[in-house]
């Protein structure tokens, strides 16, 4: 499986995340190759995953809930989330 580091449009982001998360539940990749995958596609596209202190709406819709929970949990694990809100860092900031 080949994963994109850059994204286009949301909805192209999403069919990937669904791809992602659907290949690791039918044990097609390993769950160091899910927490890369998740972790390099929202370092390089935080704005097309996060907005307002939540995942886009494209994202939400595309995506549902159960993806959209082990998503925010590798994100949580990779401390690119705190407290349901992307760190500084992640989004190209400085602290």
């Amino acid at each position: 499986m080949t994963v994109k580091l850059f994204y286009k449009t949301q909805r192209e982001l999403a069919l990937a995340l669904n791809a992602i998360v659907d290949a690791y539940w039918q044990d097609q990749i390993d769950e160091e190759t899910l927490l890369k995958n998740v972790h390099d596609i929202y370092t390089n596209n935080p704005d097309k995953v996060w907005k307002n202190g939540d995942f886009t709406t494209v994202l939400r819709q595309q995506c549902g809930k159960r993806r959209l929970g082990v998503v925010e949990r590798i994100l949580h694990m990779n401390g690119l989330l705190q407290d349901g809100s992307p760190s500084p860092v992640s989004n190209g900031g400085t602290q």
